[in-house]
């Protein structure tokens, strides 16, 4: 996926001068206890396992991310780094978890533009604010959104997809892995400048939605192209667009909703590594470091490549600018698009 990427960081990396004071208090949440322990605290560190939480059930995208990053931390560190999925809420369930965690770098949790550039837009509620209750350490990787229908589906692209359901409002429905969840986002943003009605049907992950879809009692979907290429390449799915701004190698016939009428669409999923806050700025920088060694390991590199992502592993500060433009691009498309939490 090519999101001209020297245009965007070289961006991230002016903004991230912005970003170093929020983050600095973010981290100075957990009081001076926590910075006078962090010496004594850190050097030992870690000396039992990781917990990485993942918001969603298994078999989506941002578990495949996670565990391949999971694998090589584990070696790394030479402690176990384990996935615990936790989904529902549209991610509150886990966010929630792990902003009451103990702020000491033995929980995770793997964020996204749901759970942090859109649920504080979409839910009137949430028991934490994602600036301050959450330490940023990394962006792991960005994802191409595929938009996907059933083969039975009467429509041999996406120009046809658009025409069949604009004919027959509300009598088709999509599928996601949640409210907020990336899938989500991506349908009604292109709801939104098509002017489809199609239903919206939440999952609890996109395993449980890729079911549904497979078995053709859904019709369509968009998701990451770690969990839909294979089943695009079977046969058993179509895909009639990609989101990102230029086509992508493993999908080379594929045409981008930008070049199909629509200038300017893109939409791409994203993950990235969070801890509580209060999290000793030594950890912090040290799993920043040791995330983004692991991403650059052959195992995670052949299988990101794969997916056509694009590696992360930038510092703290980096991602938190990036989480800030984010919440200022897609605050405004929940507001235009009326996104609601289901």
């Amino acid at each position: 996926m090519n999101l001209k990427r020297g245009r965007a960081r070289a961006g991230l990396i002016a903004a991230a001068v912005a970003a170093l004071a929020p983050l600095s208090l973010a981290q100075a949440q957990g009081g001076s206890g926590a910075a006078s322990g962090a010496s004594g605290a850190t050097a030992a560190w870690p000396t039992k396992a990781i917990r990485f939480v993942v918001p969603f059930a298994p078999g989506g995208t941002s578990e495949i991310v996670a565990r391949a990053v999971a694998n090589e931390l584990t070696k790394q560190l030479g402690q176990t780094v384990y996935i615990e999925n936790k989904p529902g809420g549209a991610g509150v369930t886990a966010m929630t978890d792990v902003a009451k965690a103990a702020p000491d770098g033995y929980t995770l949790v793997v964020g996204h533009v749901g759970t942090l550039a859109v649920n504080p837009y979409m839910l009137k509620s949430q028991p934490y604010d994602v600036n301050r209750d959450f330490a940023p350490v990394t962006l792991l990787a960005k994802v191409p959104n595929l938009f996907v229908i059933h083969p039975d589906v009467p429509a041999k692209d996406f120009r046809e997809f658009v025409d069949l359901v604009k004919r027959n409002p509300g009598k088709f429905n999509y599928g996601s892995a949640g409210n907020a969840s990336a899938g989500h986002l991506a349908m009604e943003y292109l709801k939104l400048v098509t002017g489809m009605q199609i239903e919206h049907i939440p999952y609890r992950g996109t395993g449980p939605q890729l079911i549904d879809l497979l078995a053709g009692r859904t019709e369509a979907s968009s998701a990451g192209t770690p969990a839909l290429v294979p089943h695009i390449r079977g046969g058993r799915l179509r895909a009639i667009a990609v989101g990102t701004l230029e086509r992508i190698p493993a999908l080379p016939d594929v045409p981008t909703v930008a070049e199909l009428g629509f200038k300017g669409f893109e939409t791409a999923q994203w993950y990235g590594m969070l801890a509580p806050a209060g999290t000793p700025m030594e950890i912090v920088r040290r799993l920043q470091q040791e995330s983004a060694k692991a991403l650059r390991s052959p195992a995670v590199a052949e299988r990101f490549a794969n997916d056509n992502a694009i590696v992360g592993g930038e510092p703290p500060e980096v991602f938190a600018a990036f989480i800030r433009n984010e919440q200022r691009v897609w605050s405004d498309i929940v507001r235009r698009a009326d996104i609601k939490a289901d």
